[in-house]
């Protein structure tokens, strides 16, 4: 019998109503919902690092939370080892809580601005029981050493720290707990581009360290290429690309993954173009469009993609993609491409 994967996303739906007014009840108007994930379906395998990629709003961080328990399914699960999350309960929930820990995006609004460093990973020791009293001081040493931070750094607050500084004791909190997986939400695009590199390369050697696996939300393509190995497209709350990430970069199987590319700035004039990526704007969460959600932007859309919502099939055996035009294969972009 095959082991089931060790992180599954299986057809996971997120709807956040949206209050009535008094207007739309005197108009009897339908209730609304901003459809934040849409059958989302998406295996993590052990030790690797994920990424997941879209523009703003399309449900990056949404699933991030979801994964992590800060956001309920509207639909659909999640298991983690085989066992569905939303069911866990007492001791499995907190064991869970403690195996998958988040990362978040704002080093400044994560911390508490009146404890200090010391403070903030001693609750986080105390409370998941992972050392004794006496002992949890010389964790904390350890945990400020395994993320470049002064021994210092300990009896001092919040607003004393640098932006990156911030983001290490972030990650010095999620690790005070030996967690087996990280949710990296926008881990570094809070920070100043010098720190950026410092504190991805901190991760990674950090990843390597303690066999973490890494789910890295982040919208620079650039970035993600450079620590994912596999990467997940992200469009108006569905997943539209995933494979290997080399592949994915080198032959995109979705007209949105290659926009996301061609809006990608390149310093070399030679590979820039003046074909337009995408066109017209992101549609309204709270109407997602029939068909393929991406049809009303994609230049390629033809009466198939208006009616009939693709599939994330595969095209390789690591590759797959959810585009009606390249059922014919991603030589049918490359042509009309030319063609235009």
């Amino acid at each position: 019998m095959s082991e089931p994967p060790f992180l599954s996303i299986e057809d996971v739906a997120v709807r956040f109503p949206v209050p009535r007014t008094l207007l739309d009840r005197l108009a009897k108007r339908p209730p609304r919902a901003v459809h934040a994930l849409n059958a989302v379906r998406l295996d993590v395998r052990r030790g690797e690092t994920l990424g997941i990629v879209g523009e703003s709003g399309c449900g990056k961080s949404t699933l991030a939370r979801a994964v992590v328990r800060l956001i309920e399914p509207s639909d659909g699960r999640i298991r983690f080892e085989g066992a569905d999350i939303g069911s866990l309960a007492g001791v499995a929930r907190r064991r869970y809580n403690r195996r998958v820990q988040m990362i978040f995006q704002d080093p400044y609004g994560s911390l508490n601005p009146r404890m200090t460093v010391r403070q903030v990973l001693d609750e986080a020791l105390r409370v998941h029981r992972m050392r004794p009293p006496a002992d949890i001081p010389g964790r904390i040493a350890e945990l400020l050493e395994l993320v470049r931070l002064p021994a210092d750094a300990a009896d001092r607050l919040p607003h004393q720290f640098s932006g990156g500084q911030r983001q290490r004791i972030g990650i010095a909190r999620a690790l005070a707990v030996e967690p087996e997986v990280i949710v990296a939400d926008e881990l570094v695009s809070a920070l100043d581009v010098s720190v950026q590199a410092q504190v991805v390369n901190l991760l990674l050697e950090l990843q390597a360290r303690l066999h973490l696996t890494v789910v890295f939300v982040a919208h620079d393509l650039r970035l993600v290429r450079h620590i994912s190995h596999r990467v997940a497209v992200m469009y108006l709350g569905s997943i539209v690309e995933l494979g290997a990430t080399e592949p994915l970069f080198a032959r995109p199987r979705h007209p949105y993954t290659r926009a996301l590319l061609d809006a990608a700035p390149d310093i070399d004039p030679a590979r820039r173009t003046a074909t337009a990526a995408t066109r017209g704007e992101l549609p309204s969460p709270f109407a997602v469009p029939p068909g393929c959600p991406f049809h009303t932007r994609c230049p390629h859309a033809f009466d198939r993609c208006r009616a009939e919502r693709p599939m994330l099939t595969p095209r390789t055996p690591d590759h797959r993609a959810a585009c009606h035009l390249t059922d014919f294969g991603v030589e049918a972009i490359d042509a009309e491409r030319e063609w235009m």
